[in-house]
């Protein structure tokens, strides 16, 4: 699996996640800065990329286009500090491995996570 993390988390999340042996890139270092959402998913998609944000936005576009991929894993109320939210991704990324590849929305907040395989209807 490879993990896309959108431009609103830090670089240094791409670079743990590297560290710990995933394959990963941070959206700067792929795309441009100024990127709607909707190119942020058409790229992952047609390169097999997992997107990592904290933005809504990408639920809605997966579900108005009834999208099967990207996996979208959604970071809601969480410290986005690299040190702090690696160890909570990881966990659930090896936990839902098999919902990631089939493709899947998650959303992780401070008290649960909830998984809604795609496409959303």
């Amino acid at each position: 699996m490879k993990f896309l993390l959108d431009m609103n988390l830090p670089p240094q999340l791409a670079t743990l996640f590297r560290e710990n042996g995933y394959e990963s890139v941070h959206w700067t270092d792929v795309g441009s800065r100024t990127a709607c959402d909707k190119d942020i998913v058409r790229w992952a998609n047609e390169n097999d990329w997992i997107i990592i944000t904290n933005d809504l936005d990408f639920g809605a576009i997966l579900a108005m286009e009834r999208l099967c991929l990207p996996s979208v894993i959604q970071l809601r109320r969480l410290e986005l500090f690299s040190d702090s939210v690696f160890p909570i991704l990881e966990r659930v990324i090896k936990q839902c491995e098999s919902d990631l590849k089939r493709g899947a929305i998650i959303v992780i907040d401070e008290k649960r996570m909830r998984v809604r395989l795609l496409p959303l209807v």
